[in-house]
Formats: structure tokens, C-alpha cells, sequence
């Protein structure tokens, strides 16, 4: 696979939790979902975004808007304060697809689908570290994007009546809006962006980058991934610091400790096996690379985390 869709499947997606609401002017809702992407589609009507710190952003019919590190924020049919914010994390995950009516009395409606992604959180922290605030994709226009087109008509039939694995498809369907999102962005991305994702548009260093993520736990070295790259070993090595803001073997060394983390809070498995599996052969390396990363050994690490069966998602998944 391409660099993008390993880093995307290092994630592990697991679908969108969502509720769809019919408003009526005034009405104001907020969400707030602290290292997942919050998303908001307009299917019918207009809205207005709103975070602190930020001018009121715009919304209409088709727009689709991304927070990828799910911040406190409005979503509301003006640009001020009108009505009382009901919170929409009370109704996530609702056993039923049938919309949820709020606001008043006023004759404006708009529908609107809202939730956020379910993905591991340690994870995806560099990548969501490196996307925009907010993300907003145009629905209308003279050039909305293909992708978005056809994503929300394919939404719109399936919201039309109720059918089997309709939750599965909706959960799906979320997940690869929110992965065009991603692939769009990329992609508008120059080399003096000064953003890591850059990288991926790079032949050279992408090669390297999938070198990593597909085998983490090779013993790789500077010299081997310069080759994998074409480039010479000070030549690789200066362009990935540039670009990634760290050296190579510091890049795989914190992409492991992420993989041994999510072991550890995922599994029972010993120490010394976690630690093989992401390329140490000594348990106290192991031990000493993770605390410096996470600021507690692996076991305390783990004792931290809430308690769960073998093989059940990491927190941040089981949670969401």
C-alpha cells in the first residue's frame, strides 16, 4: 500500500457513531470529542460553525465540515448566541436512524447529519497534529468535489427508509468521506508547506515512510532506507529532518512506542512479547525508549489504562 492508506490503516478505522437532526429556527448545538474527528454534513438548509477563537463559518446545503481533533464547537442557524446549545454527544450511537427534531417553533428547517469518527487515538495523534483546525468542503459551487457528490447521494438513498445493514453501510460510508478529507488535503499540499504530510507527495521519502510503517519492526538503518529512497545516506537523512521535523530512526522509534501502546492497552500480552513485536530484543531498551515517550514504563502504562478483555479496542476506540 501507499504510505497514506498504511498510516490510514495503522488507525484502524471502525466507523462513525452520528445522529441526524430536523431543526427549527432558533437552535444551537454543540459538540465536543477531545482526539476524534467531530463532522457535521448539511444535507438541507444552511448553518453557521462556531469555535472560540475563531470567525463564524458559513455552511450550506452539502458542505461538509471536519474538526480531526474534535474541539469544542457550535453549530447553530445564526453566526450569534440565539438559542440554548443542547449537546449532541448525549445522543450519539442512537439504536435507531430516525432524525432527532430540535429548535423552535421558526418556519426554516435544516437537516443536518453530525458525529465523529471511531479510529485509535495514539495512533493518529501525528497526523491529526498535522491537519488544519477545521476542515470544510464545499458542496456547492461550480466544482464541489466528485467524491462528495456521489457520498452524499449514496447517503441520501440509504437514509430514505430503513434496510438491512443500513448502520453498517452509514458507518462505512463515514469513514471513507473522512479519508477523501484526508486524500484531498494531502493533495493540496506544496514541498514549502512546512507540513509533514508533504512527505507523502515525496517520492523519495514516501518510500521511506512505507518502508517503515509496513515493517516497524525491522532493524532499520539510516543507510538501508537511504537506499529504499534512491538517495544518498546525508542527502536522505537532511531531507526527511526538513520535512518530518525529526530524523528518520527518531520517526520509527516514536511510530513504535504508538504500535506498543496500543498492544499494551489492548492486550495482556508480556512485556518482552510487545516488545518484540515492535523490533526491541531487550525488554529494559524497550523499556527505556517507551518511558521516554510516555513518561511511565510499559507496565505502569498499562495499569493505567481501564480495564478490559483480551483482545477488545484500545481505549480511545472502545470509547468512542
Amino acid at each position: 500500500m501507499d504510505p497514506l492508506s498504511l498510516i490510514i490503516d495503522d488507525m484502524r478505522f471502525d466507523g462513525v457513531v452520528f445522529v441526524a437532526t430536523e431543526l427549527s429556527a432558533p437552535w444551537s448545538l454543540q459538540l465536543h470529542t477531545p482526539g476524534l474527528a467531530a463532522f457535521h454534513i448539511l444535507t438541507e438548509g444552511q448553518a453557521w460553525l462556531l469555535r472560540e477563537g475563531h470567525e463564524p463559518v458559513a455552511l450550506q446545503t452539502g458542505d461538509l465540515v471536519v474538526l480531526p481533533a474534535g474541539v469544542p464547537h457550535l453549530v447553530q442557524d445564526r453566526p450569534t448566541p440565539a438559542a440554548q446549545s443542547h449537546d449532541l454527544s448525549t445522543h450519539l450511537q442512537r439504536p435507531d436512524l430516525v432524525p432527532l427534531r430540535l429548535g423552535g417553533s421558526g418556519s426554516a428547517q435544516t437537516q443536518l447529519i453530525s458525529g465523529h469518527a471511531r479510529f485509535d487515538v495514539h495512533m493518529a495523534a501525528p497526523l491529526v497534529s498535522a491537519l488544519p483546525g477545521l476542515m470544510h468542503i464545499h458542496g456547492l459551487g461550480e466544482a464541489p468535489p466528485p467524491w462528495l457528490a456521489i457520498g452524499l447521494q449514496f447517503l441520501a438513498q440509504e437514509l430514505m427508509s430503513p434496510r438491512p445493514g443500513q448502520q453498517a453501510i452509514i458507518n462505512r460510508l463515514g469513514d471513507i468521506l473522512f479519508m477523501e478529507c484526508l486524500r484531498d488535503y494531502v493533495s493540496s499540499l506544496t514541498e514549502e508547506s512546512g507540513n509533514w504530510l508533504a512527505a507523502l507527495k515525496d517520492r523519495a521519502l514516501s518510500t521511506a515512510l512505507a518502508c517503515m510503517h509496513r515493517t516497524p519492526a525491522r532493524n532499520w538503518t539510516v543507510p538501508e532506507l537511504a537506499q529504499h529512497a534512491c538517495l544518498s545516506r546525508s542527502a536522505f537523512a537532511d531531507r526527511f529532518t526538513q520535512t518530518l521535523g525529526e530524523p528518520p530512526l527518531t520517526y520509527l522509534t516514536r511510530h513504535r512506542m504508538r504500535l506498543a501502546a496500543r498492544q499494551l492497552a489492548s492486550s495482556n500480552a508480556p512485556i518482552s512479547r510487545v516488545a518484540d513485536q515492535v523490533g526491541y530484543a531487550s525488554e529494559a531498551a524497550f523499556s527505556q525508549a517507551f518511558k521516554r515517550e510516555y513518561g511511565q514504563s510499559p507496565s505502569a502504562w498499562r495499569q493505567a489504562q481501564p480495564t478490559r478483555a483480551e483482545g477488545d479496542a484500545p481505549e480511545a476506540v472502545a470509547a468512542a
